[in-house]
């Protein structure tokens, strides 16, 4: 792959052999200009060894195998690293489901990327006028709303979707954190950055998108994460409060 690049996509993946092939095509038809790099915790039904040998054809993808099944958390960090090291401009995150979709990504990137751009992070974003989620449960759409109201009141934000993972980042403001010091390793990695790049002055962006709820493979998501998650935001949320 480039190391002149400017966007780099992450793609974290456990077992999305029935969505990975076609999402890689989707990316390219609507950003051919961006990289992507896939972060597969050893998945069983071969998504990796797919990825290795798409990349053998394509230098705009590249692949990163992992011993195991270790976090969302874990691996967005270790993309972050990567692209720090590889010296490219802007790092976009997304889901391998498809509940993030490609179209959304030119909107994604124009928040951050043009001279002068007006943000720091731009925020797929379910929860401004424009965005929506299809395919959910009540229960899920109230469990979603509530964790995002209680992490921006407790961490200070204001950003509507503090939850949601389709994000752009400005790569010199990921410099300036230290990723090995991240309590997170799964999904609340994603309201941990939020309130440490607000701790540094980031400009938060939003713009709508349709969060659309998997249709093939199984979601990752379980209870001891959300009560994580819950237990993470309480302790950064006190210091916020104390000013610690």
């Amino acid at each position: 792959m480039s190391t002149t690049a400017r966007t780099l996509v992450v793609v974290a993946t456990y077992n999305e052999i029935e969505n990975l092939p076609r999402l890689v095509d989707e990316i390219f038809r609507h950003a051919p200009d961006v990289e992507i790099l896939v972060i597969d915790d050893n998945s069983p039904d071969g998504t990796g060894r797919w990825c290795d040998e798409r990349a053998a054809q394509e230098p705009r993808l590249a692949c990163l195998q992992r011993a195991g099944k270790l976090g969302l958390g874990s691996a967005t960090l270790a993309g972050f690293k990567y692209a720090i090291d590889r010296n490219y401009e802007f790092v976009l995150t997304m889901d391998a489901d498809f509940s993030h979709q490609p179209k959304h990504l030119p909107a994604l990137r124009a928040g951050v990327e043009p001279e002068g751009a007006a943000f720091d992070v731009m925020i797929g974003s379910r929860y401004v006028a424009g965005g929506g989620v299809e395919g959910w449960p009540l229960h899920r759409r109230l469990m979603s709303r509530a964790i995002n109201t209680y992490a921006r009141w407790m961490l200070g934000l204001q950003v509507n979707d503090c939850s949601g993972a389709f994000r752009c980042y400005r790569v010199a403001l990921l410099r300036t954190l230290d990723f090995d010091r991240f309590r997170s390793q799964g999904y609340s990695y994603l309201e941990e950055i939020l309130w440490l790049l607000h701790r540094q002055q980031a400009r938060f962006g939003e713009t709508p998108i349709t969060f659309v709820d998997r249709v093939l493979g199984q979601t990752k998501i379980n209870m001891r994460e959300a009560v994580f998650a819950v237990m993470l935001i309480l302790r950064f949320g006190s210091r916020q409060w104390l000013g610690l």
